[in-house]
């Protein structure tokens, strides 16, 4: 049974932040070796597609989303949301025009996550989908007060209402595979992860990045450190204190370095780009979205994978089935063993140690390894 490792707690350039492993004596992190372990005997266990009904005709619904901080065009999660919503266009028929979307602004009250709701439901939009975990307040009070209409909400599944459908996925999954990649490739066997805001959601990816880190290099240092502290949602949205954790994290030794932090992660991947070098080369792992295809050149050349949490998929099927009558076709929670979650190859800097991947991936789905998802 594998878990997260232990961290202990150290003071670096940003306010939230520690440090796991055991940094070289006089900091020399560049000359560090790893010792690796071999990953598991393959097992033969795949994934299997989520369970969901033939294309329904969605041309009545009138579909609303809420968008988290960022809103369309972070590259990352709100845009994986929108791309489901472009999808249930494309193939089930819904109207462009019976569609709204709406966006959080940053440090906002419930009362106004809780006003944009009530304004989707106001203008006759069924269902309506809560994207983020900062709606699970809101969600909960306007469903109550609107019991025929249906809600979505992903990344949060404390809210128990019949008309309410948690998305939810083992983020920790994913890391724990991107964290396992990082190990395989640092040449300096040492690390960093970027968080947006210290909630419970984001430490899943870190929980399972430190884990695969360590599942295959025991003693990898892994920096860890979160843009904003819990409540203060401003770090999902701040590419320049992105590119400034990143920055220490390279300027300390780390070589590849791990966001969960929305569209701050631009930050984090121009840090990375512009430290990188031939004779001593950095790389960002995204996150939520295959990155490598959503960043501009040559930004994204630094990008070796990215932890693919499939809000897209969540988004075209909570409208698919709601169409067809039976949300009961959705999995209780999208992981590896469905395809919620996974990692990216483009790029082809993956390429070689994808058998290894695959074979951890294999052991999570048998129950073989169960990864942490706190840390």
């Amino acid at each position: 049974m594998l878990a997260a490792a232990v961290l202990t707690s150290a003071l670096v350039v940003a306010g939230c932040a520690r440090d796991t492993g055991s940094p070289q004596q006089g900091g020399d992190a560049a000359s560090t070796e790893c010792t690796r372990n071999a990953p598991p005997a393959a097992g033969g266990v795949a994934a299997t597609p989520a369970p969901v009904a033939p294309n329904a005709d969605a041309s009545a619904l009138k579909v609303g989303l809420a968008y988290d901080i960022g809103g369309r065009g972070d590259l990352s999660f709100n845009d994986s949301a929108a791309a489901g919503l472009e999808k249930s266009i494309s193939d089930l028929g819904l109207q462009q025009a019976n569609t709204r979307e709406l966006a959080a602004a940053e440090n906002e009250s419930e009362d106004a996550a809780a006003t944009r709701l009530r304004q989707l439901v106001a203008d006759g939009f069924n269902p309506i989908i809560a994207v983020g975990f900062k709606y699970a307040t809101a969600t909960q009070t306007v469903a109550a007060e609107n019991p025929t209409v249906q809600f979505a909400i992903v990344d949060d599944d404390t809210v128990d209402l019949p008309n309410v459908t948690p998305l939810v996925f083992a983020e920790e999954q994913g890391s724990f595979l991107v964290g396992a990649a990082a190990a395989m490739k640092t040449q300096s066997c040492h690390i960093g992860f970027v968080g947006g805001v210290e909630t419970p959601l984001i430490q899943k990816f870190e929980a399972g990045y430190v884990a695969g880190a360590r599942a295959v290099a025991p003693d990898i240092q892994v920096d860890v450190d979160y843009i904003s502290p819990a409540g203060d949602f401003t770090g999902f949205n701040d590419a320049a204190r992105g590119t400034e954790v990143a920055r220490g994290q390279l300027d300390s030794g780390a070589d590849i370095v791990y966001h969960a932090a929305g569209a701050s992660g631009q930050g984090v991947f121009e840090a990375v780009n512009g430290a990188n070098t031939p004779e001593a080369p950095k790389f960002a792992i995204g996150v939520d979205s295959d990155q490598y295809n959503t960043v501009a050149p040559p930004v994204n050349e630094v990008i070796m994978t990215s932890m693919v949490k499939s809000v897209d998929v969540a988004v075209f099927n909570y409208i698919n089935a709601v169409a067809a009558g039976d949300t009961g076709v959705l999995p209780e929670a999208f992981d590896l063993s469905v395809d919620g979650v996974s990692y990216s190859t483009s790029g082809g800097m993956v390429d070689d140690i994808v058998g290894d991947l695959e074979a951890y991936k294999a052991a999570i789905i048998s129950g073989e390894i169960q990864v942490s998802s706190t840390p």
